[in-house]
């Protein structure tokens, strides 16, 4: 049998979670603490295996009985803390992960929850149990994480997705696209700021990525003086399937 101490300050809370736990086989609940000092005092009298820990105690908080239970000042260093607490910061969850928890449960939960937490636990007991001369295969099956499962089928990109780049944002491109569709003879980046509103260079800036993941093309345009314009195509069978460098 695990041996179980609840500690919470909330009596009726701590009734339930004796209840929860002692409806598994395999576990009885050996005593009930409210306050840390009395979680302390019970683990040192009643040798639990595993405490159920709150973290919100009105006179030393959960971190502090994790550490002293781990520094084996209360006569704790073997005893295993599972915390159930509504405490949902991320330094608390860190702190707990610090000092050897070896689960950490959010209130409110529903009862599946904690229950599947303790098989786990009761299972990597047993297994632990098992090992006389632990090789690495044991050891990485000790500490794996539960397998997720199969990554569920992602639904296939629309045709014309790519990957945006920094400083590209999808409703900015489907507006440059729009109007560059819709100009077959070709666009520069001077006419499609006018059409669209915006300066003239994020109108290039635009106007290139579109280039860059072959769905346009330039073409220069000559003049009788100074540079040539660059005037942008949109290619109506340009594969979709390329991608920008993410930045």
């Amino acid at each position: 049998m695990i041996r179980v101490l609840v500690v919470d300050d909330d009596f009726m809370v701590a009734r339930l979670h004796r209840k929860l736990v002692e409806r598994l086989d395999g576990f009885t609940v050996v005593g009930e603490a409210r306050t840390g000092a009395e979680a302390l005092r019970a683990v040192r009298e009643l040798s639990p295996d595993l405490v159920l820990l709150d973290m919100y105690l009105p006179d030393i908080g959960g971190l502090d009985v994790l550490r002293e239970l781990r520094a084996g000042t209360a006569g704790g260093s073997e005893v295993d803390v599972l915390v159930v607490t509504a405490a949902r910061d991320a330094g608390t969850v860190r702190g707990a992960l610090r000092g050897g928890a070896v689960h950490y449960v959010i209130k409110p939960f529903d009862s599946s929850v904690l229950h599947e937490r303790l098989q786990q636990y009761a299972h990597r007991r047993r297994e632990l149990a098992a090992i006389a001369i632990p090789a690495q295969a044991d050891v990485d099956r000790v500490f794996a994480t539960p397998d997720p499962g199969p990554t569920p089928p992602q639904p296939p990109e629309p045709a014309e997705a790519v990957r945006l780049p920094k400083g590209v944002t999808e409703q900015t491109a489907g507006l440059v696209r729009t109007n560059l569709r819709g100009r077959p003879e070709g666009l520069s980046a001077s006419e499609c700021a006018t059409a669209t509103g915006l300066s003239r260079v994020s109108a290039r800036r635009y106007l290139e990525f579109f280039v860059s993941t072959g769905q346009a093309q330039v073409t220069l345009r000559y003049g009788t003086t100074g540079r040539p314009e660059r005037r942008y195509h949109w290619l109506a069978d340009a594969p979709a399937t390329a991608e920008a460098e993410n930045g």
